[in-house]
Formats: C-alpha cells, structure tokens, sequence
C-alpha cells in the first residue's frame, strides 16, 4: 500500500489513541483489531492472526502482509509471554522496527491472545495487567474464562469487557479448546454471546470447542486433525444476528484444502501458532499442514531450514536436561531463554526464516481471502469521523435472560492450556 496515499494518511489520525500516543509521528498503520474484522467480515474473507513466539516470526508476517497487500494480526497469548522472548513488552517496537525496514505500508493490529482468567485473583489482577500491555501499543484482546462454567465465565467475560475499552478489537471464548471430544453447544453460544449482549459487551470474535487442538497432532499417538466445520456453522449461524464471527484455534496441522473452506462456516479469524515455532526451529513438517513430523520418536532438523544445526544442538541438549521427550511440547518453552540466541544467528540464518514464515504467511493469507485487502480496511475505519471504532449494535435481551439458572453447563473440571 502506497504511504503517501490519502487514504493512507487520513488513516494515521483514526488509529486507535494509544497508537497514536506512541507512534504518531510514524506512518505505520497499527489499527484498532475491530477495524479489521469489519473488513474482513464484509468482505467474507479470514484474517490471519500468527503467535509471535519468536521476534523474527513478526517481520515474516509483515513482509508477506506488505506483499500480499493483506491485514493480519500479529499476537501472543498471555501464557506465551511466560515462556517467549518476545512479549507484551517488546512486541510493539519489534512491530514498529520491522514495520520501517519493511517501507511501512502493511495493515495490521497487536493481539493479545488468550488472555486466561481463572479465578477472581486473575480477574483482578488483569486489570492492572492489561492496561499495561494496551499502552504498549496492544489493539485487540481475546478474553478467555473458557475452563471455567458457563455462568461464571460470562460473569468474567462481561466485568473486564465492560471495562476495555469498547474502540479496541474483543474476542471472547466459550468451550474451553482442548481437541476431539467434547464441543460447545449451540445452546452454549447463544447464553455466552446473548448474555454478554445484554450487558452491552460487543465482541467481534467467538472461540469455540470444535475439535482443534493447540500444538502438533501426533500422528504416532493416534491423535489428527478433526475440526467440526458443521458444528461450527450452526454456531456462528446462530450467533451472527450479535454481529459475532467465530475464531478458529489450533490451525497449525490442518489440510490446506480445508482451511481454505473456513469461510464458508462463519470463521473470521484464523489463529496459527505452533506451525511458525517449526520454522524457526526448523524442525520437519508436513508440507500441506505444516505439522511437525517426529521420526523414532523425536523431532527432525531439517539443515538449511530454521536455526542452524549447533543451534538446534544446542536446544535439545538443554531440553535433555531438563527430561522432556524429544518430541515434547515442551519444546516451546525454549523460545525464552534461546530467543537472543536466535536472533544473533548470522544474517542468512535469520534470513531464511523470516523467507519462510513470509512463504507460510503469503499460502495462509490466500487461503483466507484476505489478499488484497488492506484498502478494505481503511475504507471501513474512513467512514467515522475520528479514531473511535466501538461497534454501533443493539442490546437484544434483557440481562435476567442469562442469570445461573438459565446457564447450560453449571459446573467443569479445568483442563488444557491457554495457547495455540
């Protein structure tokens, strides 16, 4: 996209404040998440969202975005940030740093995935949290309060939606992600997104249980990709009249074939993690899924893929040392205390990883629709007079439609983890 467009320079002055707070005087075109998903929602296309688990994994998504002329979201989610070099703290200069190698002139918004509450003490806590990572530069957030009952889910949900605020990108979850098995319910959907409705909380996404799974499916251990696509569908058809799309989670190991079908089930966002882990890492995958292959029950470096050979040593001698199985998916806590390490490798090393992530990038964002799309989203954000994006929607209910008794499911145990 052309930086010296008008359409391009009206958009500086409608991206969101604290944006404009710390980058105003750059042309880099960091939106509010909600812009992003009226465009692509309009255009019946899917935004690429990609887990920055690593720094370089930033500038490969933004390369390709600048090529394909795409919006994406570039996230991380709050468990991430545990154990990745790459946080809350440094994703946005890492944004703005590539953004101006790059030539600016990508479209995109700061996610943060997944964003775990638990309990009281998180909800609490998260407040103080999250008005950090916003001022950071940060312009969309997933709460999720999925592990926990429905009802007191929605109560989470609903007391720190009520406080974003409502200008950034929202995406919430119900039916906490854990693979094949149990899925969220129709019934489900509806309760979560009416009673968040009713409380005026407008979220754009909804992340649902539908058979995805965070990670690699093991292909050793009898475990596949089963995403229930018409479940699904029946989901975001009956939640569309809250002007609500469906998040897909747990991308990485699905069939090209069938992700470029996503659309056409209500998904809007397409969420992509442990597959750009593989690439920096190097580590053997299947070609059509990105899936890491284990061979003899361990991962396979690839040479001249991902971090060089040593490097790789390196790691799974540290991994050694700690017991985790070398097909582990612990292996992404490695992110942390190799990160530095990773983005010193020589200039062809770091290269052909950021050449990779942009070739993985460019398939998705075809897949998706989302070529071409950039424009689309300034169209979206140049309709209102200013910076402000909060969606213009109607309460339907009334709040004492959705009280405990009126809840699906009382009572879960928590299982899983909160990342992709």
């Amino acid at each position: 996209m052309d930086i010296g467009s008008k359409s391009y320079k009206s958009m500086m002055d409608r991206r969101p404040l604290n944006v404009q707070a710390l980058y105003g005087g750059e042309p880099l075109c960091l939106v509010s998440g909600r812009d992003i998903a009226s465009a692509v929602k309009e255009a019946g296309a899917i935004v690429l969202a990609g887990n920055a688990r690593n720094a370089l994994v930033i500038k490969g998504l933004l390369k390709a975005a600048k090529e394909l002329d795409a919006p994406v979201l570039i996230e991380l989610a709050k468990s991430e940030a545990s154990y990745c070099g790459a946080t809350y703290d440094n994703i946005p200069d890492y944004a703005m740093k590539y953004s101006a190698e790059l030539g600016h002139g990508m479209v995109f918004a700061l996610h943060v995935d997944h964003y775990a509450i638990k309990g009281p003490d998180d909800l609490r806590k998260g407040v103080g949290h999250l008005t950090g990572i916003l001022a950071k530069g940060f312009t969309s957030v997933a709460i999720d309060a999925s592990h926990l009952d429905d009802c007191a889910n929605l109560a989470a949900t609903r007391d720190l939606g009520t406080w974003l605020p409502s200008s950034l990108g929202l995406e919430v979850e119900v039916g906490e992600i854990k693979g094949a098995g149990e899925l969220t319910t129709v019934e489900e959907a509806l309760y979560f997104i009416g009673g968040l409705n009713s409380w005026g909380v407008f979220p754009d996404y909804l992340a649902i249980s539908n058979g995805s799974l965070h990670g690699t499916y093991d292909a050793s251990a009898g475990v596949s990709e089963g995403i229930d696509l018409e479940r699904t569908k029946e989901i975001a058809d009956a939640i569309a009249p809250y002007g609500v799309s469906i998040a897909q989670h747990g991308i990485s190991g699905t069939p090209f074939g069938k992700v470029s079908k996503f659309s056409k089930y209500g998904i809007n966002k397409g969420n992509v993690a442990t597959l750009f882990q593989n690439v920096v890492f190097g580590i053997k995958m299947d070609p059509d899924t990105g899936n890491a292959v284990t061979e003899g029950g361990t991962y396979v470096k690839e040479s001249g893929r991902g971090i060089s050979d040593e490097l790789w040593d390196e790691m799974v001698a540290s991994a050694d040392g700690k017991g985790w199985s070398r097909k582990s998916g612990e292996y992404k806590k490695l992110n942390l205390p190799f990160h530095e390490k990773i983005l010193a490798e020589p200039d062809h090393i770091t290269g052909r990883i950021v050449d990779e992530v942009a070739d993985w990038g460019r398939r998705f964002i075809r897949a998706f629709g989302t070529e071409g799309l950039s424009e689309k989203v300034l169209e979206v954000a140049l309709r209102r007079p200013d910076s402000n994006s909060s969606p213009e929607r109607v309460i339907r209910s009334p709040r004492i439609k959705y009280g405990p008794e009126q809840a699906p499911n009382k009572s879960k145990e928590t299982t899983g983890s909160f990342d992709d």
